[in-house]
């Protein structure tokens, strides 16, 4: 019997949403749709790392969802899930830090993702 794995891709992530991460509390990712995300499908399997260390934590993809704004999709997915510890507001104003207007413009992902317990 032959079996398959889903295709691993890398992606850092700050240590802030990092540890909210591999906690399990953090149950929707933020990215935009750069061309290497482009085809990003359910039952990928994330690994995320803290640049410059050799600290990972993965996850499988359970959903992707391509919104308008960033604004919307705080709204439809809940902020919670993006980060339980901070206002939408806080959010919104971090999200924006990390993607300047040109790159909302190419259209934000959101990334719904679960913790693989190792």
């Amino acid at each position: 019997m032959t079996g398959t794995t889903a295709p691993v891709r890398e992606l850092h992530i700050y240590r802030r949403y990092f540890d909210l991460v591999a906690a399990g509390e953090k149950t929707t990712e933020v990215r935009v749709r750069y061309p290497r995300l482009a085809d990003l499908t359910v039952g990928e399997v994330i690994r995320f790392r803290i640049k410059g260390t050799e600290e990972t934590c993965d996850v499988q993809v359970t959903r992707v969802t391509e919104y308008e704004n960033f604004e919307a999709l705080l709204d439809g997915e809940g902020a919670s899930t993006v980060n339980p510890t901070r206002t939408r507001e806080d959010q919104l104003a971090n999200i924006r830090s990390i993607y300047p207007p040109e790159k909302e413009a190419l259209g934000p992902l959101a990334i719904g993702i679960e913790l693989i317990k190792n």
